[in-house]
């Protein structure tokens, strides 16, 4: 679990200085991962990728998505697992969140599939901070 999270750690940092507020995953700990409801999904030895999958009603939340090399593929790797894990629970739908600011991001969930379905407001902020992006899956 250490390796997926500092794999997480090496990826979220270049958010840092871009986003506010600040990514949740700088107050995490490896601990923090150990949700009983999550899974946390590790591609490669050594670790070049994981994902955070959780089940909720009738979507599968695509959470803390971190890649070491974008160019590699491993996103879409892992994203392929969350579709085959959503069908395998019966879930119909993928869903995961960004940050407004990274819209080079957007553009990959988007080529991907997903649709942008509503934006949030982290707590104390006046404007959105996050959009909301599902794909039914089959």
């Amino acid at each position: 679990m250490v390796k997926a999270f500092d794999v997480m750690v090496e990826a979220f940092a270049g958010m840092e200085g871009r986003i506010d507020p600040p990514s949740s995953l700088a107050s995490m700990t490896v601990d923090d991962l150990r949700d009983p409801a999550g899974e946390v999904w590790v591609l490669g030895d050594p670790v070049v990728g994981t994902v955070v999958l959780t089940p909720r009603p009738q979507v599968l939340y695509v959470g803390k998505l971190a890649v070491r090399d974008r160019r590699r593929g491993g996103g879409r790797e892992l994203m392929a697992l969350a579709e085959r894990r959503a069908v395998e629970l019966g879930l119909g739908w993928l869903e995961l969140q960004s940050r407004v600011e990274l819209v080079e991001v957007h553009a990959v969930f988007k080529a991907l599939g997903f649709h942008e379905v509503m934006r949030t407001t982290h707590s104390g902020y006046t404007r959105p901070t996050s959009i909301t992006f599902r794909k039914p899956v089959a």
